[in-house]
């Protein structure tokens, strides 16, 4: 092999570097975020609004309010329980700030405060604080109010009581470090896509969308469940069928709901969720939903005698024209990567194709 003439420091032990707290997230932001660009931006205020989702599917809450500010900032605020800011044992400082600062801490781990959290790792809302120029925490709880502030993902101050307050919740306002982000300019529609799917997905649930950016205050809040998603979705396009079917069960410890509708379009659309979290790449549940469907249409079609010897369907002939949405409830949830963009646990295949089919 040919040597190199780049000048190479020598390969020893200070070679290696221990990185510590979020600096690891500041090195390498899109191993954590996806990316430096738009999508990492929507990926930034997706941890937090989840965070506040999972508090409304816990049963805590019913509003979440999100605030695009013209300087740049993002707010989210929720009606939950407040992050706890009592010390933590192991290390005596409040938990939220160990929630803040602190890369696999977390309430989501074991079995306790949540059902199916969307958020698991214990690393979302630390790589927010990370990855910006500062950020503001506000907890209502226990009648006080608690605020705390953040630069670069470092504490400027303890937390601390700064008052009393009614009710119980979190607001959490932070603006994206420029030095990490530069230009990018956060999606606005495609978060309020976001948005409309979780007010789908939780039912009752209201999401407001404050753009004081661009301008607009938008809302949602629906009670159709995903067989409205589904209609939302598809209007404009002509029905093959009457309204959307809606399949639901539970297998394995894993609840499916899923709504189906075919139109006259040539491409299908289906949208994917694991606890509330979007799924873009799909997954096991996607890959399982798409199996019972081929292998139940082309068994009725066989029982039928329209299909002749030799002959089958394939899975994109059954799919053409549909919209579906795809919601999946389960514990220890495993995806691929911290963005979450698709769903790698085996059992989920076999739970939604189980389901399916037999709803079918």
């Amino acid at each position: 092999m040919s040597e190199s003439t780049l000048d190479v420091a020598p390969y020893d032990a200070r070679a290696v570097t221990v990185l510590r707290g979020l600096e690891a997230v500041r090195r390498r932001p899109a191993m954590y975020v996806g990316s430096t660009g738009p999508e990492g931006l929507l990926h930034l205020a997706a941890e937090v609004i989840q965070n506040a989702v999972d508090e409304a599917l816990a049963g805590h809450g019913r509003r979440v309010v999100v605030t695009l500010h013209d300087d740049g900032r993002v707010e989210v605020g929720d009606e939950g329980r407040g992050i706890p800011v009592d010390p933590h044992p192991d290390t005596g400082r409040p938990a939220a700030e160990l929630v803040l600062t602190t890369l696999h801490a977390g309430g989501k781990f074991d079995e306790g405060p949540y059902l199916a959290p969307g958020g698991m790792h214990g690393v979302g809302v630390s790589c927010v604080n990370a990855l910006s120029s500062e950020l503001e925490l506000e907890v209502r709880r226990d009648g006080s109010l608690f605020r705390q502030r953040y630069r670069q993902g470092v504490p400027v101050a303890d937390l601390e009581r700064v008052g009393e307050a009614e009710g119980t919740g979190t607001r959490i306002c932070y603006r994206p470090d420029e030095e990490v982000f530069g230009a990018a300019v956060l999606p606005v529609d495609t978060l309020d896509d976001y948005l409309r799917a979780q007010a789908f997905l939780c039912a009752g649930l209201r999401i407001r969308l404050d753009d004081r950016r661009g301008g607009r205050l938008l809302e949602h809040q629906y009670d159709t469940g995903l067989v409205g998603f589904v209609e939302e979705l598809d209007q404009g396009r002509a029905p093959v069928h009457g309204g959307p079917v809606r399949l639901r069960g539970a297998h394995a410890g894993a609840e499916v709901d899923v709504a189906l509708h075919w139109t006259w379009a040539f491409h299908e659309e289906i949208r994917g969720y694991v606890n509330h979290v979007p799924t873009p790449r799909g997954g096991t549940h996607v890959e399982g939903l798409k199996a019972a469907l081929t292998r139940v249409i082309d068994a009725v079609a066989r029982e039928g005698g329209l299909l002749g010897a030799g002959e089958s369907i394939a899975g994109w002939d059954v799919r053409e024209g549909l919209t579906a949405a795809l919601s999946l409830r389960l514990r220890d949830a495993a995806f691929e990567g911290q963005t979450k963009s698709a769903l790698s646990t085996p059992g989920a295949a076999e739970a939604v194709e189980r389901v399916v089919a037999e709803g079918l």
